[in-house]
């Protein structure tokens, strides 16, 4: 399998770093979805460097400037699936920046615990 984060077109690059870059999310959950990327394969976030692990946090800083200035969202959501058992279905490791926007779920109390909807309310 080819792998659709290694070796980006320069034209899909929203911005990066030395070690990391980001793109928007080709199946964007929001308007903005962006994914930041480290440009090493590696699989799991537990498996990056910490010299990519501070990569790819200075790029959700820079990021979340750069889709707040175009699209405006009211809140984000940042995540990392890591193993099938957790959604994962690109074995290259990216990171999630969903910006958020009032109303665009009914109730969104429990953000992130919606990975198991019946868990998310409390």
């Amino acid at each position: 399998m080819v792998c659709p984060f290694c070796n980006p077109h320069p034209d899909c690059i929203v911005t990066k770093n030395a070690l990391a870059y980001a793109r928007f999310d080709a199946f964007p959950v929001t308007q903005g979805h962006i994914l930041i990327i480290p440009f090493r394969h590696v699989s799991s976030f537990f498996d990056a460097t910490d010299e990519e692990r501070t990569a790819l946090f200075d790029l959700v800083a820079r990021c979340r400037e750069i889709v707040a200035e175009r699209y405006r969202p009211d809140g984000w959501n940042i995540g990392v699936n890591v193993g099938p058992a957790a959604g994962q279905t690109v074995p290259h490791l990216h990171v999630h920046l969903i910006p958020r926007y009032g109303g665009d779920v009914p109730d969104p109390r429990g953000g992130v615990r919606g990975v198991i909807p019946e868990k998310q309310k409390y």
